[in-house]
């Protein structure tokens, strides 16, 4: 256990720096997961909708420093990739 204040303000800073980042990634998999699947059901309304919101979220979550700007477009746009192939089918 720490035992200087120091160190105590850092396990609690941990702490809480840790449970945010597991909110935002399981709400990251949730976004590209509900694409996916709608992609996966061949519903290209569904796909669309599901593409705007994941969109939106990625790249608010990339300006707020959490995904960064490459990575949020770069999944952004296998999602967008994967919608479009349905759409030609």
């Amino acid at each position: 256990m720490a035992n200087h204040k120091s160190a105590e303000k850092r396990i609690r800073q941990t702490l809480k720096r840790t449970q945010r980042n597991r909110y935002y990634k399981t709400k990251i998999k949730n976004i590209i997961k509900a694409v996916r699947e709608a992609v996966n059901s061949g519903n290209i309304e569904d796909a669309n909708n599901a593409l705007k919101i994941a969109n939106k979220n990625l790249h608010k979550f990339a300006s707020k420093g959490i995904l960064s700007k490459n990575t949020a477009a770069r999944k952004v746009s296998r999602l967008n990739a994967s919608v479009k192939k349905i759409a030609k089918a």
